[in-house]
């Protein structure tokens, strides 16, 4: 099969692999599409010059091939989305790749292998700032809140973003104020205005953006942020840690320090809770909450009210990843997610 490997400064090389065989509890999938995310290109910046060059692809949307001992829910030729290991072989970057059955949904009928290939790890990663424990700990969809709790979303036409909104959204979490730049009518068919929802355009200075924040607050308390873009240069923490409560708050961050994982932003106040959100913990100790919310998506897609991010194929199937990453590294992606049709990669199938 061909398979595409990512070095350093968005190179690509396309190799050819063996088809992977799935492990227990593992699923193989014939991969129609696979989407892109910021990671793909940025994990090779940070690796050590002689840490070998990894197929960086997460998002598989396709059929299944096989199937690893113990797993019941998923057959050959069920149509699924699934979240691949970050930095375990099988990316979605090639022509099979592999999955936890965990991490692996089914996509109903309505929903196109386009629209699978826009969720897996931005949709989890949104689960797991929003409703880990040790994260915002917010209400989840079947539990929803019962009193407003306001929260800020900082980067709400990323996908990450969009799949926060759409969840807080059916959590009955409001007001939800959301923080986008030109793709705001992205981000209004999602919100409700008649529960205080609103969006602020971070293309203003600083200082206007922190006070529409705190005008769409209308006095009340903010105490969850979730912060889907995670960058200094851009002004984000800056801007949220003006309105959040300095004793009571608590943010979420897609991104972590120069430190790693492990360190604290040094911009954030003490008072302030702040904690990573790390979408691998669901391959690690967020197991369960993974396994949960990637059935919920099943539902959520079929009942309409969980939509994928809009999708632009890129031409060339894997040819494509190279232009992608570059787009993707330049910021000039704006509420869209690129995808790849992998059959169309040059010497696919044979």
């Amino acid at each position: 099969m061909k398979e595409a490997l990512i070095h350093k400064g968005c190179k690509v090389e396309i190799i050819d692999s063996p088809i992977p065989e799935p492990k227990a509890g593992q699923v193989v999938t014939k991969v129609v599409f696979s989407g892109s995310n910021p990671k793909d290109w940025k994990v090779p910046e940070w690796m050590p010059p002689d840490y070998p060059a990894l197929n960086q692809g997460d998002d598989i949307a396709g059929t299944v091939h096989s199937v690893g001992e113990g797993v019941i829910e998923f057959k050959k030729g069920d149509r699924v989305a699934a979240f691949h290991e970050m930095l375990q072989p099988g990316g979605s970057y090639a022509e099979y790749a592999v999955s936890w059955a965990h991490t692996t949904f089914h996509l109903p009928e309505k929903t196109s292998f386009e629209e699978g290939a826009a969720l897996p790890l931005a949709a989890l990663t949104a689960v797991v700032g929003l409703y880990g424990n040790k994260k915002l700990n917010l209400p989840q969809p079947w539990s929803p809140a019962q009193q407003d709790i306001p929260l800020l979303v900082y980067g709400a036409a990323s996908a990450v973003g969009a799949y926060v909104v759409q969840l807080a959204v059916k959590s009955d979490i409001h007001p939800i104020i959301c923080v986008a730049g030109r793709a705001q009518q992205h981000v209004e068919s999602m919100i409700d205005r008649s529960k205080g929802d609103t969006i602020v355009d971070y293309r203003q200075d600083n200082d206007k953006v922190v006070q529409g924040i705190k005008d769409a607050l209308k006095g009340q308390k903010l105490e969850h942020a979730y912060d889907a873009v995670a960058e200094l240069e851009k002004n984000t923490i800056q801007n949220i840690i003006q309105v959040l409560d300095q004793k009571s708050g608590k943010i979420t961050l897609v991104l972590p320090p120069k430190g790693g994982w492990e360190a604290k932003w040094e911009e954030i106040p003490e008072g302030i809770y702040q904690v990573p959100t790390n979408v691998s913990g669901v391959h690690k100790d967020m197991k369960d909450l993974g396994y949960v919310f990637s059935r919920y998506f099943t539902r959520g897609l079929e009942e309409g009210w969980f939509k994928a991010q809009p999708q632009e194929v890129v031409p060339g199937g894997l040819g494509g990843i190279e232009s992608a990453l570059n787009k993707l590294k330049e910021g000039r992606a704006s509420a869209v997610k690129y995808i790849f049709r992998i059959g169309d990669t040059p010497g696919a199938g044979l």
